[in-house]
């Protein structure tokens, strides 16, 4: 099933986006576009396409959270959610939200956070983190983790590490120091 996203801003643009969940079909076209998207990226390890690979093989590997943007019959974006624990509760990880270079700065991303925060509500997760810009994620919700009283298990600047509550009014965001899957090779 192929859902349609609008965004006032690609609608401007006469781009349209269709995003759908990520299927084997799509493994090998998302890991060159991840490569692609950080090849040049200023805080990049090099790593982020083995990262997704050792993701999908993780048991925090949410499928539906796993998402492509597809424009003009192109894999154009990718977004990845997954499980994570916080304090006694848990919560999903973005990571990583990649474009290709010709598509960014067109809205692609921002479709993509907007449509999977949403999924990722239905599903029940009340809150999201990123490692990442707060320049770019502060635009879609995110404010230092600190604030909702959740810790990363690693040294990081408090401003690049944030979170976005997803949850609906009455539902409460856990608390405490994020435990992530082995895959990311962080302890804590």
């Amino acid at each position: 099933m192929v859902i349609s996203v609008s965004v006032e801003l690609l609608v401007k643009m006469d781009l349209k986006i269709y995003i759908r969940q990520e299927e084997q079909c799509d493994f090998k076209l998302v890991e060159q576009l991840v490569d692609s998207a950080f090849k040049y990226a200023e805080h990049s390890d090099g790593n982020e396409a083995s990262l997704v690979r050792n993701l999908r093989d993780s048991e925090s590997f949410i499928p539906e959270l796993s998402l492509v943007a597809i424009v003009d019959n192109v894999v154009a974006g990718h977004i990845l959610f997954t499980r994570i624990g916080i304090g006694d509760g848990t919560g999903i990880a973005l990571a990583p939200l990649s474009v290709l270079p010709s598509y960014q700065r067109k809205g692609i991303g921002s479709a993509l956070i907007v449509y999977a925060h949403e999924k990722a509500r239905r599903m029940g997760f009340a809150v999201s983190v990123v490692l990442g810009s707060p320049k770019y994620y502060m635009r879609h919700g995110y404010v230092p983790a600190d604030s909702f009283g959740i810790t990363s298990p690693f040294e990081v600047a408090e401003e690049y590490y944030m979170a976005c509550q997803l949850c609906e009014h009455g539902q409460s965001a856990p608390q405490g120091v994020v435990l992530y899957d082995r895959a990311f090779g962080v302890e804590g």
